[in-house]
């Protein structure tokens, strides 16, 4: 093959993936989460939005399920975001400490 030639795809050994079952998953306490209170586009009513979770969405669905139970407060998760109805900081950031994430609050 000529120098600076082109070439369709790579060799074979450049396109595996990394073996093991925490291939590309960070640890919950190296995660980046925040926990910020916001009213934006809610009608004036204040919600808690959890973003940064790397979870598979059944995983964030039973940490929203946990949460609610916790907190006593309604919620959705979609988009890989958690959002709870009503100022929840607090409680949340004791939460997700206590599961193991490093969570911040962010925001206001």
């Amino acid at each position: 093959m000529r120098k600076g030639g082109w070439q369709e795809f790579s060799s074979a050994d450049s396109l595996q993936r990394p073996a093991g079952p925490s291939a590309g998953v960070t640890p919950k306490g190296e995660q980046a989460v925040r926990v910020q209170p916001t009213r934006g586009g809610k009608g004036g009513k204040t919600v808690t939005v959890i973003r940064g979770l790397e979870l598979d969405p059944d995983g964030l669905k039973a940490l929203l399920k946990k949460l609610k139970t916790r907190i006593g407060s309604g919620g959705t998760a979609k988009d890989g975001v958690i959002e709870l109805q009503g100022d929840q900081v607090e409680l949340s950031l004791e939460y997700l400490k206590k599961e193991g994430y490093k969570p911040k609050r962010a925001g206001g």
